[in-house]
């Protein structure tokens, strides 16, 4: 069933608290779908088109430490390591980290309140390890903007250090990804450690502005640099030209790094906060997300 914020302007579904259920995603605020209630435009759609393949991501779903899990170096095989709003996760081999495999969940508990403008989620980690940690997450709308707000304290004995992003799986009205198509990223951009000569070739960068040459027919992935975020207000903004309807992402945060990922029919601008906590200690931070359109 989900949950529903509305206030007029934007309509945002979110999936009931462990309909996704999978390791990878923080299974709080899963953002299936957002509306633009002028002329109804959409903006999310999933990872995969392919039904039973894929991650199970959709939308707006953030993840926590994707190269830095906390406790899984010092798990033995067969014991358990936390993913902040997930659960406990099995280490299951000696194997370094996979963000990609599919571990054992003990999922936390999770207790939800709202109303159709707001909803907050309490995550209760167990300790594990010597670590632990409270989340708060909240969503809430405010006209044409969507808000994120993170809390995180740590409970546990032992410091620990993560990141935190979410991965936008966009597409503008089901518009397929191509030249009319448009990132903005505040700087000089440039693509750097791209995954292959194909996101090299695919991808043209003129100053701060991204584009395709053409409708990839392949998954392409790369890092970028050149950024200036914090001097411009936003993170980054896509844009479908010819309806001149787009997204834009800002936040409160130092950005760590920021990363393009995407394929035919889904644009994925990344940006990732890093987390650093003593015990006793924690972080605030929120993203804030302009949906607009001049169609």
């Amino acid at each position: 069933m989900g949950y529903k914020l509305s206030n007029g302007i934007l309509t945002v579904d979110i999936a009931d608290v462990g309909a996704y259920n999978g390791s990878r995603f923080d299974w709080t605020g899963f953002i299936t779908q957002v509306t633009l209630e002028q002329g109804k435009h959409t903006f999310c759609v999933p990872e995969s088109q392919v039904p039973g393949e894929g991650s199970g991501g959709i939308g707006l779903c953030n993840e926590f430490g994707i190269s830095r899990a906390i406790g899984y170096d010092e798990a033995p095989v067969g014991g358990w390591f936390p993913k902040p709003g997930v659960g406990l996760l099995q280490k299951q081999t000696r194997s370094l980290y996979s963000f990609t495999h599919d571990y054992k969940v003990q999922p936390f508990t999770t207790q939800v309140e709202g109303n159709t403008h707001t909803v907050t989620y309490t995550v209760q980690a167990m300790k594990c390890g010597g670590y632990g940690m409270h989340l708060t997450k909240s969503l809430s709308l405010c006209q044409d903007q969507l808000k994120i707000a993170y809390n995180m304290e740590n409970t546990g004995d032992r410091p620990f250090q993560t990141e935190e992003y979410i991965h936008n799986f966009i597409g503008i009205d089901g518009n397929m990804t191509g030249k009319e198509y448009e990132l903005r990223v505040p700087g000089v951009l440039a693509v750097e450690a791209a995954e292959s000569d194909y996101t090299t070739d695919l991808l043209q960068v003129s100053g701060d502005r991204l584009g395709w040459r053409e409708e990839p027919d392949r998954p392409f992935y790369c890092k970028l640099g050149g950024w200036e975020p914090a001097e411009a207000g936003f993170n980054w903004e896509l844009v479908h030209k010819p309806s001149g309807t787009g997204v834009r992402e800002s936040g409160d945060f130092r950005v760590a790094r920021m990363a393009l990922w995407g394929e035919r029919h889904v644009i994925s601008p990344e940006v990732f906060v890093n987390i650093s906590l003593l015990p006793r200690q924690s972080e605030c931070w929120c993203r804030i997300y302009q949906f607009f359109t001049s169609s």
